[in-house]
């Protein structure tokens, strides 16, 4: 669902919603929805989805898709990526936030306040965030949803917490504070340029999948460390005080609201 559609207008932004919302939540018929989008029928509905979201297909490439789910999951070429050690790259495609984290480890979006013991579940890790910075990046429905490590480093092990799948646009985020409500998957980065680096992806309405098949081993800025399935999701990165520096432009940008990065593109600058 797009940033501002009518369906999830309608599900936050009305009493009735919200009740229609909570009954699917409650007795799970989004599964309903999942297996349509994993089955052949929803093959039909790919050419005009990708239309209304200015997303370009070739002939062979729509005959190349069985299901809703192989074209969400699609891949393509690898893209460049800024090479310059100091520089942090996005892991995605999508739109930039960014938020101060608090003495309390906590930080606050729209009317919703985060503590990062609730994202993480992890006192003793969160703590060490304190004074830091939280990226928040948001994917559309039309964004390419595979993502890259930021940079050269060592990834831990993957904790999935289960949750619900509320939308992360912006209406559902003044709702509810979506981020430790739905089900994620964080990591530990521990890399050469950063420091450690929490990075967790969220998943959103419908999102069936959160797919990170690594864990435990070395890993090289710009491959691809995993992949969303179905829906628009979010991408939080977790930054000690001191690390980074947002570049000039991002930070002008910023002020105006969410800034539309690429994966792969210099967003930071590793503080010294």
């Amino acid at each position: 669902m797009s940033g501002n559609s009518g369906a999830v207008r309608f599900l936050y932004g009305t009493v009735f919603g919200r009740l229609l919302l909570k009954a699917v939540m409650v007795t799970h018929a989004d599964r309903l929805a999942v297996a349509f989008l994993h089955s052949p029928l929803s093959r039909c509905i790919v050419a005009p989805y990708a239309r209304r979201c200015g997303i370009e297909l070739t002939p062979s490439q729509l005959r190349s898709f069985r299901t809703y789910r192989d074209f969400f999951v699609r891949t393509r070429e690898q893209l460049p990526f800024d090479a310059e050690p100091t520089h942090l790259i996005s892991p995605c495609d999508g739109w930039l936030s960014a938020y101060p984290i608090g003495a309390d480890s906590s930080f606050s979006i729209k009317n919703s306040h985060y503590r990062l013991h609730d994202l993480l579940q992890d006192d003793a890790l969160a703590a060490g965030y304190t004074g830091g910075v939280c990226l928040v990046l948001r994917l559309r429905p039309s964004d390419y949803h595979h993502y890259c490590y930021i940079d050269d480093g060592y990834q831990g092990e993957n904790h999935f917490i289960s949750g619900v799948l509320h939308s992360v646009q912006p209406i559902a985020c003044e709702k509810y504070p979506v981020f430790v409500l739905n089900r994620r998957s964080w990591t530990l980065l521990t890399t050469d340029h950063f420091g450690p680096v929490v990075q967790t992806e969220i998943g959103a309405l419908i999102v069936g999948g959160i797919v990170n098949p690594r864990g435990n081993r070395r890993v090289r800025r710009g491959e691809e460390k995993g992949y969303f399935e179905l829906a628009g999701s979010t991408i939080t990165l977790l930054f000690e005080k001191g690390r980074i520096c947002l570049r000039p432009e991002i930070e002008a940008g910023l002020r105006r609201g969410e800034v539309q990065v690429r994966q792969g593109e210099w967003i930071a600058t590793q503080m010294q």
